[in-house]
């Protein structure tokens, strides 16, 4: 447990957060690590290791702040055409990083959950990530997100192959129904989604998911993004004004009329 609704409360002020508009979904893009380790010499794997404390970083600030969804957009389905020696080099790190970690996520209240076509992955990644998934099984304080071999355009086709296979009628598709057939199913829409390294752009994530989402692009290279920079995109969510196509009233509420 992360302490009483006072002590949460009290964070937040000290960060300068409304804890009444923490979102409960928070998306990112983990971008930068090839070329933070570029900057310094280095192979695009020691990026991705070290990438690998922004992610505790962002974990623990998720959990300070009180959000239940953190997905992260660890290897899409286009990273297997990088070589051979990175995409071998990242599984090894993901079984790595696994079973290291897992006992302490789940020590946090931590459930692990993977979004993507993870049957194309090697078989010791389908191992740890099922292992991983039963022992924080229980958790409820976030739950942890990894989109794994995913893109958005897989997900949608395979939902509309789901829904064909379960027999829908063409006058039975509604937009709840095609949710529930996407990976994400059970997980409210992101409200915020943060990516990092200075790219201005959404690379096949979560579609249709953030149809309403609100995006912070940080110019910040992924290994150097630490709970201070979640914090401050947090803070530049709560800046805005969210109409979902309305209008606000006097007292910033969202008119549907």
């Amino acid at each position: 447990m992360m302490g009483s609704i006072a002590d949460h409360q009290e964070r937040c002020e000290a960060w300068g957060l409304d804890s009444e508009r923490i979102p409960q979904h928070v998306a990112i893009i983990m971008d930068g690590n090839g070329r933070w380790a570029k900057e310094r010499g280095e192979s695009r794997v020691f990026g991705h290791v070290n990438g690998i404390d922004s992610v505790r970083s962002s974990v623990e600030a998720a959990l300070e702040l009180g959000i239940k969804h953190l997905t992260l957009y660890a290897f899409s389905t286009e990273n297997w055409n990088r070589p051979k020696e990175e995409v071998n080099a990242l599984m090894d790190l993901l079984v790595e990083t696994l079973v290291k970690e897992v006992s302490e996520l789940a020590d946090k209240g931590v459930k692990l959950r993977t979004i993507g076509h993870t049957a194309a992955l090697p078989d010791s990644c389908q191992v740890q990530l099922q292992k991983a998934a039963e022992r924080t099984s229980h958790q409820d304080q976030l739950e942890l997100i990894l989109a794994l071999s995913y893109s958005s355009r897989w997900e949608m086709v395979e939902a509309v192959k789901s829904m064909m296979n379960s027999g829908v009628k063409a006058h039975e598709v509604t937009a709840d129904l095609i949710s529930e057939h996407l990976t994400t199913q059970g997980v409210p829409d992101p409200e915020l989604m943060i990516r990092t390294s200075g790219e201005h752009r959404i690379s096949n994530f979560l579609l249709w998911q953030m149809a309403y989402t609100e995006f912070h692009f940080s110019p910040v290279l992924w290994p150097d993004f630490g709970k201070e920079e979640f914090i401050g995109a947090i803070r530049d969510y709560q800046n805005r004004e969210r109409r979902f196509g309305g209008l606000l009233d006097t007292n910033h509420n969202v008119e549907t009329k």
